[in-house]
């Protein structure tokens, strides 16, 4: 069924993914918090869901197509990753507090995994390739945008995201969507973003909970220009590339 739906249209069958994705996490998310153990449902949803994926693309041959390889790029190239870097730090910019328990704060760490693996593989991979068949440029907004605008659901999804800190989220959430797709179309490969979301969002469980209303528009303009500036350079970078080549 999901090769069928795959071969008839790969951009519906990223849509559908998306949906299932965002749908099955909200409802994990919103139970685990009835059953009283933060992500206690939500990681086993994550796992089966990036399973299910890996299977898929592995079964049909499609790890190298959607990125699920070593860069092909080396990374001098892409200045040794260092912006990823400091983005990892983002989280602990205002201290360091442990919110949860070990146990929940263990299951919160590895549905981030999850979320960062399905996240970078739906959108920087399937929805990105299926719209890159008729314009790559309007394929990259897409995918930027739609990433960036997704993490509105964090408002209803009972999570308890206040307004002013999730606008933000979206807005710089948006920029890195654009550094992360333009990272994939310069290296062919989705590691190392897999491995930078992921771990982002895991630092936030550490992260201090309460920030003001500057500190958290400061973070917002921060994380912006890290990642719109590293995304530019990369597609300066490979639009040189192209140049070289003709």
């Amino acid at each position: 069924m999901l090769k069928r739906l795959y071969d008839k249209s790969p951009l519906w069958f990223a849509l559908a993914w998306i949906i299932t994705y965002c749908v099955l996490l909200s409802v994990a998310d919103a139970v685990s918090m009835m059953l009283g153990t933060a992500k206690v449902l939500s990681f086993p949803v994550g796992l089966l869901l990036s399973l299910l994926l890996l299977f898929f693309l592995k079964k049909h041959g499609l790890l190298l197509t959607y990125g699920l390889c070593r860069s092909q790029t080396s990374a001098r190239d892409v200045l040794y990753y260092l912006p990823l870097l400091l983005l990892l730090t983002a989280n602990l910019w205002y201290g360091v507090h442990v919110h949860l328990g070990t146990v929940e704060t263990v299951l919160y760490i590895l549905t981030m995994l999850c979320v960062g693996f399905l996240e970078e593989v739906i959108f920087r991979g399937l929805l990105f390739f299926a719209l890159c068949k008729d314009n790559k440029r309007t394929a990259v907004i897409v995918s930027s945008v739609t990433f960036g605008f997704g993490h509105i659901i964090n408002l209803i999804n009972g999570s308890g995201a206040e307004l002013l800190p999730n606008l933000m989220q979206v807005i710089y959430a948006t920029a890195a969507g654009f550094m992360f797709v333009m990272l994939f179309c310069k290296t062919r490969s989705l590691v190392a973003c897999i491995v930078t979301h992921g771990v982002f969002n895991a630092l936030s469980v550490f992260s201090l909970g309460t920030r003001t209303a500057l500190q958290t528009v400061l973070s917002c303009v921060l994380l912006t220009l890290i990642t719109g500036t590293y995304a530019v350079y990369l597609a300066y970078s490979i639009h040189k590339e192209k140049s070289r080549s003709q």
